[in-house]
């Protein structure tokens, strides 16, 4: 489940109409999916030309130049050409403009404002609110292996005594230790959940982001099993865990790096799979971006057009392993594709357009994904399992990985298996209408209580 960020832009070259009209300072908050982003344009005039800059102070990013800024009959365009961002409004008798901010083939409605707007306030219910009546301590520790030094928050329930401990896997891409995204924090509401009910729980920042130092972009789930191994050894050095009672808690990726932790160590006592996949990579993203273009309502047409190009792309990744070969073949393979491809933006070359998606699906993570088959791993896993899924999950469908993860545990030989499929609820423990990723961020709640509870009393029967 990866996070949109706003890429940042370069304005100039224009005309020059009713200049005190647009000169100064525009304010708007761009609303994408999972985040609200403050955007101000800061237009200015020389020689009957405008020019202008952007600032995105979310991400503390001020005075971005732009690519062209043009102000002609009350319409205002904006652009960065090489990062496929644009910007048109109308600028209205309120003083109002009324406008579209575009990226990468994607629309997002951006009125702009001389007056500063604030964020919509978002409703999120189960956040716990301090002081919470247990024990919380900010950690760090060391993975030695990839000489790095994670950050995170270890609760007790109580400072004094011996726990039972979870740590907790965060799910594709960089997240902090609250897995925050799209404006919710499940693993703040978890952990918050777990350590009232007795079980101490350690959550940390994925390398590279937060606190956590390390290069996020460079690594795989291989790499990322390092870190989880690397706060086992931390529990292993605190009095206040048992350390006959250490489990791992992951989240879809974090559901495949379980498996990867547990069948090497003798040290993890249980494992919960929350959406973990159970199928190989290349065809659970293939199922996955079927299932959510239906959601969407795309035509079955266009969806089984999309799913062979990018069949035939996982493919030439699963057969080619040398990094410059497969850079070779699938630049080969989407220049041929996208000759024709009516999302290019206009504004980009072939070969840029080419270039940004090779980059894509043969970055570390993305090309190590498509091959990983999590059946080998789940095999060897000896400690007893909890896999759940929701029944309206569409980026790990629960029947086709709930079956193999089953099929593997069982073939393997262990004899501690529950698998269950949750009614209602989606990839992120919510209960949904549709299950689509559009609902995420719109839903109040951000885990069922249902799920924790599951999880809980599981849990509970493993740590006796």
């Amino acid at each position: 489940m990866k996070k949109i960020i706003l890429l940042l832009m370069t304005f100039c070259n224009l005309t020059f109409v009713m200049a005190q009209d647009i000169i100064g300072q525009w304010n708007g908050i761009l609303k994408v999916p999972g985040a609200q982003l403050t955007v101000v344009f800061n237009v200015s005039s020389n020689n009957n030309t405008f020019t202008s800059t952007m600032d995105s102070p979310d991400q503390k990013a001020f005075g971005i130049p732009t690519t062209s800024t043009i102000f002609e009959n009350s319409t205002l365009k904006i652009a960065l050409s090489n990062l496929r961002i644009e910007y048109e409004g109308v600028l209205g008798k309120d003083n109002i403009i009324t406008g579209t901010f575009k990226q990468g083939g994607q629309s997002f409605p951006l009125n702009l404002s001389r007056e500063k707007i604030e964020k919509e306030k978002l409703v999120r219910p189960q956040e716990p609110v301090k002081p919470f009546p247990y024990y919380a301590e900010d950690v760090f520790f060391e993975n030695k292996t990839a000489g790095i030094t994670l950050a995170g928050t270890l609760t007790l329930p109580k400072k004094e005594g011996v726990f039972p401990v979870v740590i907790l896997i965060s799910g594709s891409g960089p997240q902090n230790r609250d897995e925050e995204l799209l404006g919710h924090k499940p693993f703040l509401v978890v952990s918050d959940y777990l350590t009232r009910n007795g079980i101490a729980v350690l959550r940390f920042d994925d390398r590279g982001t937060a606190a956590s130092k390390g290069d996020f972009k460079s690594g795989t789930s291989l790499d990322f099993a390092t870190d989880v191994e690397a706060g086992v050894q931390f529990l292993l050095s605190r009095k206040e865990i048992d350390k006959k009672k250490i489990g791992l808690l992951g989240h879809s990726e974090g559901g495949l790096i379980a498996p990867i932790v547990a069948s090497k160590s003798k040290n993890i006592a249980f494992i919960v799979l929350l959406a973990g996949p159970g199928i190989e990579g290349d065809q659970l993203l293939l199922l996955q971006q079927e299932l959510i273009a239906k959601a969407k309502g795309t035509s079955n047409a266009d969806i089984q057009k999309t799913k062979e190009m990018n069949q035939k792309a996982f493919e030439i990744v699963n057969k080619y392993k040398d990094p410059e070969e497969l850079k070779t073949q699938i630049t080969n393979y989407i220049t041929e594709i996208s000759k024709n491809d009516p999302d290019k933006p206009e504004n980009l070359s072939l070969e840029e357009y080419v270039n940004l998606q090779v980059a894509k699906i043969t970055n570390p993570w993305m090309a190590y994904f498509l091959r990983y088959n999590p059946k080998p791993v789940l095999e060897k896993v000896k400690c007893p399992v909890l896999a759940l899924n929701g029944e309206k999950d569409l980026q790990v469908p629960p029947k086709e990985n709930l079956e193999a993860i089953k099929k593997a545990l069982t073939k393997g030989g262990n004899k501690n298996v529950t698998i269950k499929e949750v009614p209602n609820l989606n990839h992120l423990f919510q209960e949904c209408k549709s299950g689509s990723p559009e609902e995420y961020s719109k839903i109040e709640q951000t885990f069922s209580p249902i799920a924790m509870n599951e999880i809980l009393q599981w849990i509970k029967v493993q740590t006796k």
